[in-house]
């Protein structure tokens, strides 16, 4: 190859994007056809996100999966709403999402209430002071190791651990291969560990 060979420039994070959008609007669109694979591609590329989106509304892991099969099964019926003009496919899934897990929210059923006279008889269900104390320590002690990362690193691990993103996305995202961004979040758990035990 010579001086003057023209080289492909390497896709920008924008194009990878770009290429993602594509592909979950064909899938959707597939979606809409009938078409059981491209449902299987859709869950596979936004499961982790959505999930996320789930158990910040509902803490409850089985509410939030429970409130996510009825997010695919509304957009197994209902692909067909999605309107590419009119948002991003992510936007239309995470809303749909949110308001699945929100309707889950909302449903739950009132406890029944019981005279004022059975209250003595109720058991305290609350953390012991010095157990909640320790909770609060160790939050406290995370927050602080978490400091100590690489700003890098310490943005992939909240996003990782805190914001359900998945390997891959994060991957995309810093526009790293997905081996690289492995080992970067092993190298800081490794860290944070040495550290927690201190």
């Amino acid at each position: 190859m010579n001086e003057f060979t023209h080289r492909p420039e390497a896709p920008t994070p924008s194009d990878k994007t770009g290429q993602a959008r594509a592909r979950l609007v064909e899938g959707l669109q597939r979606v809409a056809a009938g078409d059981r694979a491209a449902l299987r591609d859709v869950y596979s590329a936004t499961s982790a996100k959505l999930f996320g989106v789930c158990l910040r509304i509902l803490p409850d892991r089985q509410e939030a999966e429970d409130a996510l099969q009825e997010a695919y099964l509304t957009v197994w019926r209902n692909a067909d709403r999605f309107d590419a003009e009119r948002a991003s496919p992510i936007t239309w899934l995470v809303a749909l999402t949110r308001n699945k897990a929100l309707d889950r929210l909302r449903g739950r059923k009132a406890l029944p209430l019981e005279p004022i006279d059975l209250a003595n008889e109720v058991p305290d269900t609350a953390d012991a002071a010095d157990f909640a104390m320790e909770r609060d320590q160790e939050g406290a002690r995370l927050g602080v190791c978490l400091g100590r990362l690489d700003s890098q690193d310490n943005v992939l691990i909240r996003a990782a651990f805190f914001e359900g993103s998945s390997y891959s996305e994060l991957a995309t995202r810093a526009s790293q291969p997905l081996g690289t961004i492995k080992s970067r979040i092993r190298r800081a758990l490794l860290k944070l560990r040495e550290c927690l035990s201190q």
